[in-house]
Formats: C-alpha cells, structure tokens, sequence
C-alpha cells in the first residue's frame, strides 16, 4: 500500500516549459502525455477561469485512469482580454492568427489564466482527494508595430504558445508589467502547485 511519503507525482503534458518549472519542486517525477483531445477555444464570451480549470482536469483525469498509484499533475493556460470573461486565445494556428492576437495584445493589459489540477490516482484515491485551482495574472504589452510583430512571428515561437507569445523567449522585450505570477504566465503556476503539494503532506525537501 503506497503511503503520503512516497506518493510518485505525474505531470500530464508534454510541455516543455512545463516540465522545467516542475524541476523546480526538487521532487522525482515523471512525465505522461495527456489524450485528452482539447477542443478548440470558443470564438465567443466564456469563464476562461472555469474553463481552463475543466481542461485541466480533464487532463490530468485521463492520465489517472491508466496511471497505477499516483498523484497526477494537470494544466491548461489560456489568454484572454482584461476582464473576468471574454474570448480567450489559444495556440494561432496561422501567421493569420498570430497576428491578430499580437494585435490585439499590443498596447493593452491582458489576463493569462492556468488551471491546475491535482488528481489522484490507484490507491492514492484513498489517501488524497482531487483539486482544481486556478492562477489568473495580469500583463501589460507596450505598443508593438506591425513590422515588430511580423519580425516576432517569423521567430516561429508564437505558434506553440497560447496567446502567440512566450514571455520566457524574444517576447520579453515588449512585455512592460506583470501583475501576479510570472510562472504562471510561462504556463504552470509552481508556487500554488508547490502549497497544494504542501498541504497535503507532500512537503518538498
């Protein structure tokens, strides 16, 4: 029988980004793609908090299922306007589409929002029950022309990113403030991780 000490953690994404952040909790895990298939954002007004908390643990759901005792480790991020709803931005799936949403960042504050969910898994559904959460935090852009823009697209970084932009990569010299949790903007909100991880007796070292 697995015991709160030795619980094996899982994160359900094959995010990059994600997996280093999650190198900063200094505890062993391992990493398993989620087949949940994503729908694509909707093109009209929603909760995008309540949202990207359903994708997370979908996710994060769908690896438990398959998972032996484990505790698995969900999140989806989605970028929005500044104002609790509206219609988030995905991943561009166009040059199109990048540069709308970089349009539509320039000059203005935005919200990005990730869902985490903490979803047990084997007999860890004895010891532990699942959490959702949300991180919601704030970023200003400066004013980006179009030939700036074009010149970020062409880097190819906007295309894998919600929102169109990484602020880890070239984009960090038009993000002019951040208000909450940089982390979180990368994608994976690793302090409210780290508490909820905290609170239930899997303490980092």
């Amino acid at each position: 029988m697995v015991t709160i000490h030795d619980i094996p953690l899982v994160l359900a994404s094959s995010s990059p980004r994600r997996l280093e952040l999650m190198r900063l909790l200094q505890r062993p895990f391992t990493v398993e793609h989620s087949r949940y298939e994503e729908p694509p954002p909707p093109d009209e007004d929603v909760d995008i908090k309540q949202l990207v908390k359903e994708l997370a643990l979908q996710k994060a759901a769908e690896v438990a299922e398959r998972s032996a005792d484990a505790l698995v480790i969900g999140a989806d991020t989605l970028v929005g306007p500044d104002s609790p709803a509206g219609v988030p931005f995905g991943k561009p799936r166009s040059t199109d589409e990048a540069m709308f949403m970089l349009r539509r960042l320039s000059d203005a504050w935005h919200r990005v929002s990730t869902g985490i969910a903490v979803v047990p898994a084997g007999n860890v559904r004895e010891l532990i029950v699942p959490v959702v959460d949300v991180v919601t935090t704030r970023v200003k852009f400066r004013k980006m022309s179009d030939r700036q823009i074009e010149a970020y697209i062409a880097t190819g970084e906007p295309f894998d990113k919600a929102g169109a932009y990484g602020a880890q990569g070239f984009a960090a010299r038009y993000i002019e403030c951040i208000d909450g949790d940089f982390y979180n903007v990368v994608g994976l909100p690793i302090c409210r991780l780290s508490q909820i991880l905290d609170n239930r007796g899997l303490t980092c070292p």
